[in-house]
């Protein structure tokens, strides 16, 4: 008897992802967080991009300059960071249609608690976004959880078939370090997302971008964010 069809996602914890993030948590049964591997400084685990009157500007989340740790082993020292970036987003957002819908909710986030862990800061916003915000019933689980063995795409294939994976839903850009013979040998379907068919959204600080954290989507367009990542695909048909 075969396997009921499962899509799992492994993927980073990043800081306030954009909406492709977003859009690959919604296409699997199960996402996990792999924050058990080498932090890299000046990524998307520390920083993101907003809109401003200016053009974009980055938020970054001071994490120290050290190398050699995992990402869940990073820890954030200063927590002034947070309170900056909360005046950041009010003065740049506090005009867009939906800032106060979700006001509460952020300045719980930012100035309700002092983050000492940049994992758990991280996994923690990702995942109230993506299911009070998105309303993704995706379940949510760890690498640590799994404890996969190997390394590179062996533990990547170790994991995928621990979670019970038969297909892995990746970004595009791990085209080039994935081999699909390994997977193909392993029973376990590969995908790559395609980001090209976003529709734009009424945006503060023309011209448009895409490549901008989810909060631009959430204060600009509140309950029809979804629309914008992936419920457009179920209107075209």
């Amino acid at each position: 008897m075969s396997a009921s069809p499962r899509r799992v996602a492994v993927i980073q914890s990043n800081y306030l992802p954009w909406k492709g993030y977003f859009d690959i948590i919604h296409d699997v049964d199960e996402f996990i967080f792999y924050d058990d591997v080498q932090f890299t400084r000046n990524d998307w685990r520390t920083r993101n991009r907003i809109k401003t009157a200016q053009g974009a500007q980055w938020l970054s989340v001071p994490a120290g300059t050290s190398t050699s740790q995992l990402i869940c082993e990073v820890t954030l020292k200063d927590p002034t960071w947070q309170a900056k970036h909360w005046r950041t987003l009010c003065q740049n957002y506090s005009r867009a249609p939906y800032f106060k819908t979700y006001r509460e909710f952020f300045e719980d986030f930012y100035l309700g608690a002092a983050w000492s862990s940049l994992s758990a800061m991280n996994q923690h916003l990702i995942r109230h976004v993506a299911t009070d915000l998105l309303g993704i019933a995706t379940t949510f689980s760890d690498s640590r959880d799994l404890a996969a063995q190997g390394q590179r795409l062996d533990r990547l294939l170790d994991l995928l078939h621990k979670a019970g994976a038969t297909t892995y839903v990746s970004g595009p850009n791990a085209k080039n370090y994935i081999d699909p013979a390994r997977f193909e040998a392993t029973g376990i379907g590969l995908l790559y997302k395609d980001y090209s068919d976003y529709p734009e959204y009424p945006q503060l600080y023309p011209p448009f971008e895409h490549t901008v954290s989810i909060i631009d989507l959430i204060f600009n367009a509140g309950p029809q964010s979804a629309d914008y990542i992936w419920g457009h695909r179920h209107t075209a048909r």
